[in-house]
C-alpha cells in the first residue's frame, strides 16, 4: 500500500490548460473514485499518477517518493484500462504471467501467483482459452487479475466497467469493491457514473474543467455539497433547484414563478432580497394538494415499487418527485408540492456556493 499525494498539479498542452493546480490527499488503504463529466480532467490525471502522460506543474507523490521523473514501469502501480487491453494472441495463462516474466520472476512463483489471483477472481477454469472466447465480465476479470498479479502499490482503473452491461456493471462493482476490501491496497478509480463513485467510494473527487470542486467520503458530498454543481452531479435522479429570493424575516423565499415558500432560518447564511437557488433532492418531495408550489405533470414512470413524477413550475423549471409504492398522477395534471424543510439546501445563485454556515457542517 502507498499514500498518493497530488500537490498543484498542472497538466497543459501549448496555451491550453487542463488540469489547473489540483490538491489531493489519497491515504494508505482507500479507495478514491474521481468522478465528474466528459471532458473533466480525470482520466488525464489518472494517467499523470501513473505516469503514461507527463505533468506541467507540481508533484506528484506516492509513499514519501516524488516520481515525477520516475519512468511509469518503475512507479509500482498497476492500471486497468477500460479496453482490457488483453494480448489476443496469448492464453489467460499467459496474459496474467506475462508482466512477471519480463521482470524475471522465477516459473514457480509465476505459477502460484496465477493459480492464487485466477481462484480469487473465479476463472481459474479460463486459463487456457484466449481473450476471444471469454464474455466481457470474463475479459476484465482477466485484466484486473493481471494487475494484481504483480502487487502493486497502487491500483489504478480508467472507466473499467463502460464496457459491459448494466447488469454485469453492478455485478462487477461488488466484485471490485470486494477486492479492495482483501487487499486493503490504495486504490484510484476514474468514471463518470456518480451511482459507481457512490457505492464503491471510501472518498469522491469531484472534478469540473480541470479543477476540483470537492473531495469528501460520498455521503459527506451528498448531504453537504460545496456547490450547486456537486448538489446536481451527486444523486440519482438529480437535485431539483428552484431559484427566488430570501425573505429573512418571514423564513421564506419568493420563487420567480411568485409562489412562496417556508426555509430553514437556521443552519444558513443569508439576508432579505438575497437572490438563491432552493435545492431539495426528489425524495424529500411530495405531492399535496395544499402545497404551496404547484407543477404541472409532465410525465409519470410508475417502477412498481417505486413512482417518479416529472413536472414543471409555471417558468418551465423541471421538478422531479419520487415517491414509494404506486401513485395515480396524470400527464396534463396540476399538483402542489410539499419540502421536507429539514433536507433543503440553499445557495448563492450568483456564486452557485452553499449558504450552509460553516459551524453547521
Amino acid at each position: 500500500m502507498a499514500r498518493v499525494e497530488l500537490k498543484q498539479v498542472k497538466k497543459s498542452y501549448g496555451s491550453v490548460e487542463v488540469i489547473k493546480g489540483i490538491d489531493l490527499d489519497i491515504q494508505h488503504g482507500e479507495f478514491c473514485v474521481f468522478v465528474g463529466p466528459s471532458g473533466c480532467g480525470k482520466s488525464t490525471l489518472l494517467r499523470m499518477i501513473s505516469g503514461l502522460e507527463p505533468i506541467s506543474g507540481g508533484d506528484v507523490v506516492i509513499g514519501d517518493e516524488v516520481v515525477n521523473d520516475i519512468a511509469a514501469a518503475d512507479r509500482g502501480l498497476a492500471m486497468v484500462f477500460q479496453s482490457y487491453a488483453l494480448y489476443p494472441h496469448m492464453s489467460v495463462r499467459q496474459n496474467l504471467s506475462f508482466g512477471l516474466e519480463n521482470i524475471g520472476t522465477s516459473k514457480s512463483e509465476i505459477s502460484e501467483k496465477v493459480g492464487q489471483v485466477s481462484a480469487m477472481l473465479q476463472i481459474d477454469k479460463l486459463l487456457d482459452r484466449k481473450p476471444k472466447d471469454l464474455s466481457g465480465g470474463q475479459r476484465q476479470r482477466v485484466a484486473i487479475g493481471r494487475a494484481v498479479v504483480r502487487e502493486p502499490r497502487v491500483f489504478l482503473f480508467d472507466e473499467p466497467l463502460s464496457n459491459l452491461d448494466a447488469e454485469l456493471r453492478v455485478d462487477m462493482r461488488g466484485e471490485i469493491t470486494a477486492l479492495h476490501r482483501r487487499l486493503g491496497n490504495t486504490m484510484i478509480y476514474v468514471t463518470h457514473d456518480q451511482v459507481e463513485a457512490m457505492t464503491m467510494a471510501d472518498k469522491i473527487a469531484v472534478l469540473r474543467l480541470g479543477e476540483l470542486e470537492q473531495f469528501g467520503r460520498p455521503l459527506d458530498l451528498y448531504n453537504q455539497p460545496c456547490n450547486v454543481f456537486v448538489a446536481g452531479f451527486i444523486g440519482s435522479p438529480k437535485m431539483n433547484f428552484l431559484k427566488g429570493k430570501v425573505d429573512a424575516d418571514r423564513g421564506s423565499v419568493t420563487l420567480v414563478t411568485g409562489e412562496v415558500m417556508a426555509i430553514p432560518t437556521e443552519g444558513f447564511s443569508h439576508q432579505s432580497g438575497e437572490e438563491v437557488t432552493v435545492g431539495i433532492r426528489p425524495n424529500s418531495v411530495s405531492l399535496s394538494e395544499d402545497g404551496p408550489v404547484k407543477i404541472e405533470v409532465r410525465s409519470v414512470e410508475q417502477l412498481g415499487g417505486e413512482s417518479y413524477v416529472y413536472g414543471s413550475l409555471k417558468d418551465g423549471t423541471q421538478v422531479t418527485v419520487h415517491l414509494s409504492g404506486q401513485i395515480s398522477a396524470q400527464v396534463g395534471q396540476t399538483l402542489g408540492i410539499d419540502l421536507d424543510l429539514s433536507n433543503v439546501h440553499l445557495f448563492d445563485s450568483n456564486s452557485g456556493l452553499t449558504l450552509r454556515a460553516p459551524n453547521t457542517e
